[in-house]
């Protein structure tokens, strides 16, 4: 395993993976989320740092099962892996969501759909950063006479 890889390519995941939730949460779930704030813990402001931790410790494991499973196909490789870690986590913890709490239909179509587009772009990440090194450049060989 090349390990400055896998931590950079981890830690591109971590990175996107938060960037996309925030921009997505303030862009288009704001009025949703405020339409659950019932739902919430009322002290959940105090550990909320448990989902940075939890948030870094996916992106190790997303990317370790990557690297784990990858056969050096590319960008193609990293949307299927996308796909795959999507129907295996996101779509199934949606819906258990939407079995066992008050949520809304819209809002649980908005989270899966959400979950693809980050799943999508967390195994498009790792395929381009955790792919084999180039070979190396070959010196041309001198002209025979």
């Amino acid at each position: 395993m090349n390990w400055k890889r896998f931590f950079a390519a981890a830690l591109a995941v971590y990175v996107a993976v938060l960037a996309i939730d925030f921009v997505l949460n303030l862009a288009f779930m704001k009025s949703a989320n405020e339409s659950l704030k019932s739902l919430w813990r009322p002290n959940m402001s105090s550990r909320v740092w448990l989902l940075y931790v939890f948030s870094a410790l996916v992106a190790l494991l997303f990317t370790y099962i990557f690297v784990k499973g990858h056969e050096d196909k590319g960008l193609a490789e990293g949307v299927r892996f996308g796909i795959i870690m999507w129907l295996f986590v996101t779509v199934p913890m949606c819906v258990a969501w939407w079995v066992m709490l008050p949520v809304g239909d819209l809002i649980i179509l908005r989270w899966i759909l959400f979950g693809l587009i980050e799943m999508l772009i967390a195994g498009i990440l790792v395929a381009a950063i955790y792919k084999p090194a180039a070979p190396p450049a070959k010196a041309p060989t001198p002209a025979q006479p």
